[in-house]
């Protein structure tokens, strides 16, 4: 199995930009959990990335947040299976969802007002449960 992730037809994350670690899993594994590496954790610099524009790296970096080590690279782990291939495959899927996630541009928010029938009925709510709850208050019961 090529460690390369094909994204799209334009982008390719190189095996070069790929650092891949086995170490031992806590997932299923039976008599062989603590014997085996079959956890998969791979480590991907974006910095030596030159396919993906920059400002698709900038919102990878945003939206990865904790994923994003202080060398600048890209860390993902699995441990859902027993065997490395798998586990290096789910890998491979998580780092190409990131990269198909911060691909489009974010949508720019229009700056809308509030409409005056909005504003009517929110005042009208206020009214009403202002009214509500005064009349919760000490009663005058005496008929003068």
């Amino acid at each position: 199995m090529s460690s390369a992730i094909f994204v799209n037809s334009s982008i390719t994350v190189d095996s070069d930009e790929l650092s891949i670690q086995y170490v031992r899993s806590p997932g299923p594994g039976g008599q062989n959990v603590n014997k085996v590496n079959s956890k998969a954790i791979v480590h991907w610099n974006l910095a030596a990335n030159r396919q993906i524009p920059p400002e698709v790296v900038d919102r990878i970096r945003a939206q990865a947040g904790n994923r994003i080590n202080n060398e600048g690279c890209l860390v993902v782990s699995s441990h859902q299976s027993r065997n490395q291939p798998e586990n290096l495959a789910f890998c491979h899927a998580k780092i190409r969802q990131i990269i198909l996630q911060a691909l489009p541009p974010p949508k720019v928010r229009k700056v809308t007002k509030v409409s005056r029938a909005a504003k009517q009925r929110r005042l009208t709510a206020k009214r009403e449960v202002s009214e509500k709850k005064a009349g919760r208050g000490r009663q005058n019961w005496s008929r003068d």
